[in-house]
């Protein structure tokens, strides 16, 4: 995969790239846990985060800014702010192990299947409605952490086990969807 210098530097990829950048103040602000108003503050910077990451594919798209780096960046973003929520909760315990080992374990299957499918067919694969409803759904559950609310409430229940059932299918769903693009792109060499 060949990038240009013209694909890193869009508007939309810097908007991702600045996303990317906001697990350093939730790592920090993680820290001074113990303080109420803190978790208030990491909410916010999680919203924005959401924010931005609705605002770059819009961009990218009404700009015709969709490049390989930008697919690249995007899911990572996402990707790495999770796990940094995720971690400082489970260091905390606030998430038990097996959740972070979902979470963290999916997203690393993910990271390394997708640079095989990308060396293999010289294309990034795009994320897909299924891995960012997931993400969604994860982050909705550590938004409810982060606020606080009991887990013995329905709602947190019906969104946590809603996750863990989004984790797995969305974790199948790339795998038979790397599949397809590599059986296509066997065929076509063919």
């Amino acid at each position: 995969m060949k990038i240009k210098w013209k694909e890193i530097y869009t508007l939309s990829n810097s908007l991702s790239i600045l996303r990317l950048l906001l697990f350093i103040p939730i790592w920090i602000l993680l820290d001074k846990n113990e303080l109420g108003h803190i978790r208030i503050i990491i909410v916010a910077i999680c919203l924005f985060g959401a924010l931005t990451d609705i605002l770059d594919g819009l961009i990218a798209r009404k700009r015709n800014e969709v490049t390989e780096v930008g697919k690249i960046v995007d899911p990572l973003a996402d990707k790495i702010v999770i796990a940094t929520l995720v971690i400082r909760l489970f260091a905390s315990g606030e998430i038990s192990g097996y959740y972070l080992f979902m979470i963290i374990g999916r997203d690393l299957l993910i990271l390394v299947g997708g640079m095989m499918v990308t060396d293999r067919i010289g294309k990034v694969l795009p994320s897909n409605i299924l891995g960012k409803i997931t993400v969604i759904n994860i982050a909705a559950v550590l938004l409810l952490i982060l606020f606080g609310i009991s887990k013995e409430t329905i709602i947190f229940q019906i969104i946590y086990m809603l996750s863990i059932i989004l984790i797995v299918v969305s974790l199948v769903g790339y795998i038979i969807r790397a599949n397809e693009f590599l059986r296509r792109e066997k065929n076509e060499s063919v």
